[in-house]
């Protein structure tokens, strides 16, 4: 397998860098950015290529990493310089590859959904991490199950879905990454209502919420989850949904908060949670 890259972000520089030192040859990079191109190639001890058909040339499996709102487009031109007989592959969590690839099989091509469940933040340091990284795999099965196989003997959890469940699959990746960034957000501002700074604020919600996501992955949500709602307290619920004043705020920790009176009642059977289900509404 000789593998090329087009689009030369943090995503193509960590995958590259992780493949070539896991053995895997990786023949080079295109960029529209010369500099980039050129960045990632130097990175990567591989080459870097002036235009699409030398790449195409050079590779039998192609990784485009580029927006995801740019998958399509990029797929639609290496399509019409000739694809046949390559594995194009992309690295949205988001995009089926069918999505983004919907008429491959007619240009005798066979495409794969290759996404990380890893917040990839650094072009230069973030591969050193990707040891640890649970891979997502969906897309042709003699190609997928080719990088199940990769992955796993470089020591990687993998799964592979099926296309109909990647909006499921994303939407979770988001909810624990990203929806998360709101709650502390929402947390830092009522917390700087008490006189905190921000960088105090951080601090101060480190211990609390490290260890608290420490017990989720040991013991489940269920078993983790503590507080007013898991006591059934509904007059403290009341008043933290007195003490935010925006409407959007409100609906947040009440959405949030009955998500949570499903979990305490899977802890909690025999409790009425009816008059908590009221006071969230």
């Amino acid at each position: 397998m000789k593998i090329g890259f087009i689009g030369a972000g943090k995503v193509g520089f960590s995958l590259g860098r992780y493949f070539t030192e896991n053995g895997l040859t990786v023949s080079g990079y295109y960029s529209r950015n010369i500099q980039s191109r050129t960045e990632a190639s130097r990175f990567t001890q591989t080459h870097a290529f002036d235009d699409l058909d030398s790449l195409l040339s050079s590779c039998d499996t192609v990784f485009i990493t580029v927006p995801d709102n740019a998958i399509r487009e990029v797929y639609e031109q290496i399509r019409d310089l000739g694809i046949a007989g390559k594995q194009i592959c992309h690295c949205s969590g988001a995009m089926s590859a069918l999505e983004a690839f919907p008429d491959i099989a007619r240009y005798g091509a066979s495409g794969c959904s290759i996404h990380p469940l890893f917040p990839v933040s650094s072009k230069y340091d973030s591969y050193r991490e990707f040891r640890h990284a649970f891979f997502c795999l969906e897309g042709s099965e003699a190609h997928v199950m080719q990088w199940k196989k990769i992955f796993e003997d470089m020591g990687n959890p993998v799964r592979v879905i099926s296309s109909s469940h990647k909006h499921e699959y994303h939407a979770a990746c988001a909810v624990s990454s990203n929806l998360v960034c709101a709650l502390a957000e929402e947390s830092i501002d009522l917390l700087k209502k008490c006189g905190f700074s921000e960088n105090e604020a951080l601090a101060a919600l480190q211990p609390l919420v490290m260890s608290n996501i420490r017990h989720i992955f040991k013991v489940g949500p269920a078993e983790a989850l503590t507080g007013p709602i898991e006591r059934n307290d509904v007059q403290t619920v009341q008043k933290h949904i007195e003490c935010l004043n925006k409407e959007n705020d409100k609906s947040m920790y009440k959405a949030v908060s009955r998500k949570l009176v499903e979990v305490a009642q899977k802890r909690h059977p025999d409790s009425d949670y009816r008059k908590m289900n009221r006071v969230l509404l």
